[in-house]
């Protein structure tokens, strides 16, 4: 390499990116050691090529002038400083005014931090960039711990704490350069076999602790916690409590990642977890396999085309409004807000009104009677829907799902149903559109705890017998995607044979249980039957019916 006068500096190479192989020279030009241009020539820069980046000038200090002796206002002994290479500066009064902490690289003294006692200020003499962590140069790597603190003060203190006995050190720069140092650094503290990480306690400490659990290998590092009172180490150590400072070495817990919990922690939770309440559905044999509806579920009630979804709905809505305190709303995509109203109606007065010439039976008043029961009075302010004009976008319709749950106190939703939503997506692909709106459905369910019905369809099916005439269905039927599966807690199909020549048969609705991750119990739950007189669902005893052996259908 040529002479192109006195070397003040490395950097890194902007070519190469080989960490300090760019030597920096008084005169203002830079040479790689590391990428050839020419042969084996070194390339060497100018302005044109590299920014040159001025180093800031180390200071200088008179290290005759500082002399090893015992922190007194923090409780650090002589014997510890010595051990650590800590000298203070003394005034003519004999107080200390300064510490000095030597930083070492591969052994040799290469930098010294020093901090001004009065005004908590540091500055550094040598060469900053390549020294190891404080303390380093104590101790072998390959040991069975190693405790990382947050500064100088901090391990002289820790080690104090245990007995001068076990490695500690410190990263130089505070929390902000913790990752950074250790990485540095890092085969040196991948050699222990456990790394205690023993941050401050502080909302930067908190966060840097994570960060340097994250790049160690897994199951390397734990995290200790002082007690309550204690911010770092040195609080420890001024208070004398060595005995509660190695106790919470001990009780150091191993870092695992956000999700993954050791079960011998929870006990407590265990024993103490927030029971599930129930609310019943209206019909007992479901109850008996599913032990009602939770809030924080997401279930699916599916069926084919005519079989019944609306008045099943219908029935758990009313039954929601009459039988609880909470907040109900309905999102019908495909009925006008009166049909939805009137429908839920329909179910208190036992007649289907929805239907003009039935609704001509009732009085203003009795009407208004009604009206009250359901909508007013104890129920005001409870029942929420969806009024809606047009086509609605799949962003407006979250929204106001969203603003059902949280604006209104929703703890219950109806969603009729979901490919609606697909259809307001504007999308080729189906499934793509169902697996995105069920991942968001399941989303809220976690995020608000509300409990969400959602309506499906089935696929058509590649048989001589349709869901019109009460085939058995099962999860493959759902139509789009397994994510609708999936997603969801509960899943309750319909299946009715229309085309049945019995009325009775033609006119009971089966549910069937196709999943239930809460109890596991799956199968004929209850028979429905409908009267066409009040549009009412009643339920019959199971036992009226028998099993055949043609694909489960059900039959008097």
């Amino acid at each position: 390499m040529p002479s192109d006068g006195v070397a003040k500096t490395h950097q890194s190479c902007p070519i190469c990116n080989h960490h300090k192989c760019v030597t920096v020279f008084s005169n203002g030009t830079a040479w790689c050691h590391s990428h050839n241009v020419d042969g084996d020539k070194p390339f060497r820069y100018n302005e044109e090529h590299i920014e040159i980046k001025e180093t800031k000038k180390m200071e200088t200090t008179d290290a005759s002038k500082y002399s090893f002796a015992s922190i007194t206002d923090r409780n650090i002994s002589e014997e510890t400083a010595r051990k650590y290479g800590v000298k203070v500066l003394h005034d003519q009064q004999g107080n200390i005014v300064e510490h000095m902490y030597p930083y070492f690289s591969e052994n040799t003294l290469t930098a010294s931090k020093i901090r001004t006692v009065a005004t908590k200020d540091f500055r550094w003499t040598g060469t900053k960039g390549e020294v190891g962590l404080f303390g380093e140069n104590l101790f072998k790597s390959g040991g069975k711990y190693l405790m990382i603190v947050e500064g100088e003060l901090d391990a002289l203190s820790a080690h104090q704490l245990t007995g001068n006995k076990w490695p500690v050190v410190s990263i130089k720069d505070g929390a902000g350069s913790a990752v950074k140092s250790v990485k540095e650094n890092l085969e040196f503290v991948e050699g222990f076999e456990f790394v205690v990480i023993c941050l401050d306690k502080d909302k930067a400490g908190r966060e840097a602790t994570k960060k340097l659990a994250r790049i160690l290998k897994p199951g390397k590092a734990k995290i200790m916690t002082l007690p309550n009172g204690f911010k770092d180490p040195n609080d420890m150590l001024k208070a004398n409590a060595h005995k509660q400072f190695i106790q919470a070495f001990w009780d150091a817990k191993a870092y695992t990642p956000s999700g993954v919990i050791n079960i011998s922690e929870l006990r407590s939770k265990f024993h103490n977890r927030e029971y599930k309440e129930s609310v019943p559905y209206p019909w007992q044999g479901l109850n008996k396999k599913l032990y009602g509806l939770r809030q924080g579920e997401l279930v699916t009630l599916t069926g084919g085309t005519g079989l019944g979804k609306s008045s099943v709905t219908r029935e758990i809505e009313h039954h929601l409004i009459m039988n609880t305190t909470d907040n109900v709303g309905v999102i019908a995509l495909e009925e006008d807000w009166r049909r939805t109203v009137d429908g839920i109606l329909s179910i208190e007065a036992n007649a289907r009104i929805y239907i003009d010439q039935e609704r001509e039976k009732f009085s203003t008043e009795e009407l208004d009677k009604l009206f009250n029961v359901l909508y007013d009075g104890e129920n005001k302010d409870r029942v929420w829907v969806h009024a809606h004009f047009g086509t609605n976008s799949i962003e407006e319709i979250f929204s106001k799902l969203r603003f059902m749950i949280i604006g209104c106190g929703c703890k219950w939703v109806v969603v009729d149903h979901l490919h609606m939503l697909v259809s307001a997506v504007h999308e080729g692909d189906e499934r793509r559109a169902i697996d995105d709106i069920m991942t968001r459905l399941r989303s809220i369910v976690e995020e608000t705890g509300a409990g969400l019905i959602l309506v499906s369809h089935l696929r058509r099916v590649s048989s001589d017998k349709g869901h019109e005439n009460g085939i058995e269905v099962s999860l493959s039927h759902l139509r789009g995607s397994q994510s609708i599966a999936q997603l969801s807690d509960c899943v309750i199909a319909l299946e009715r044979n229309q085309q049945a020549d019995d009325e009775e048969e033609s006119n009971t609705t089966h549910l069937r249980v196709l999943k239930s991750r809460y109890t596991g119990d799956v199968g004929i739950a209850s028979a429905l039957l409908y009267d066409h007189d009040t549009g009412r669902l009643s339920e019959k005893p199971l036992e009226d019916y028998e099993f055949s052996e043609d694909n489960n259908e059900l039959g008097i």
